[in-house]
């Protein structure tokens, strides 16, 4: 039987899909572990193109209330490129968020593809990382302090508010599998920051904060504790955190287009979103 786009076949996304979504992921260098594509098919949905159970091709997406969504993850092996595969995922992707708003984040090369799809550019992530080989001082403050379960609920409505959506189920799974500390203050948590095992090492986000000063001293929390670790974060370009983590041995590697298909999500405040949890999820 010859090879032909005929064969293959675009179907729901789900567990038995994942050692071949990881080895797809590997072919292009990425750093997901099985447990990290695992999380993320928790967390969303998708679509898998597959010929003879074979894994082709990705597309993921996460559900943020009734108007939002992110997508990533978006992959099509080398030898499935072309013939309308990508497309036949993409728009199968698009079709399942019902005509929300969908956030992702791409490459330089992947710029086109979406442009011709209506996403317009709104801003940039740089992703930062490196084997931490002088975590910086930390004083454990009284307004830093691990975060407790009864915390939850203002760290899903600083969330919220510092996004512009709802990513409630997103949230809890992340503070359900990480560290999470929080900022206090006269009782009131104002902010807030995650640290989690991925692909190398560990990632630091998201990072809620109403400054910048503050979201700092939610990194140091983290990053105190990973001397001689692989760290990496990612940070929105226009709020000045490279430089500084740069000065702390975590480089800046990469950078991908923040974009949108529709009008994008407004933050409430007082708190913003200095780091994304990864760049799928946004």
């Amino acid at each position: 039987m010859s090879n032909t786009d005929s064969e293959i076949s675009l179907v729901k996304l789900d567990d038995r899909h994942l050692e071949g979504a990881l080895k797809l992921s590997q072919e292009f260098n990425w750093p997901y572990r099985l447990e990290d594509w695992a999380f993320a098919a928790q967390v969303g949905e998708g679509f898998v193109l597959e010929r003879d159970r074979v894994v082709l091709g990705t597309a993921l997406w996460w559900c943020y209330g009734e108007h939002y969504a992110s997508a990533g993850m978006i992959i099509v092996t080398s030898n499935a490129q072309g013939g309308g595969n990508g497309s036949r995922l993409f728009n199968a992707l698009l079709d399942a968020t019902k005509g929300r708003a969908v956030l992702l984040n791409s490459t330089e090369e992947g710029l086109p593809l979406y442009r011709r799809r209506g996403f317009e550019p709104w801003g940039m992530v740089l992703q930062q990382q490196g084997i931490l080989e002088t975590p910086p001082k930390f004083a454990s403050f009284d307004t830093v302090q691990p975060a407790v379960i009864a915390d939850l609920e203002a760290i899903l409505r600083i969330d919220e508010r510092a996004i512009g959506m709802p990513r409630q189920r997103l949230i809890a799974a992340l503070t359900a599998i990480g560290d999470c500390v929080v900022i206090r203050r006269d009782g009131a948590i104002t902010g807030f920051s995650i640290l989690r095992r991925f692909g190398r090492g560990y990632v630091v986000g998201p990072v809620a904060a109403e400054n910048l000063d503050d979201a700092k001293c939610l990194i140091c929390a983290h990053l105190a504790k990973l001397g001689g670790q692989f760290v990496r974060i990612d940070v929105y370009a226009q709020d000045g955190l490279s430089d500084w983590l740069q000065s702390l041995g975590l480089i800046s590697v990469g950078e991908a287009v923040s974009m949108v298909n529709r009008k994008r999500p407004n933050a409430a405040g007082p708190a913003h979103m200095f780091a994304v949890s990864n760049q799928s999820f946004s």
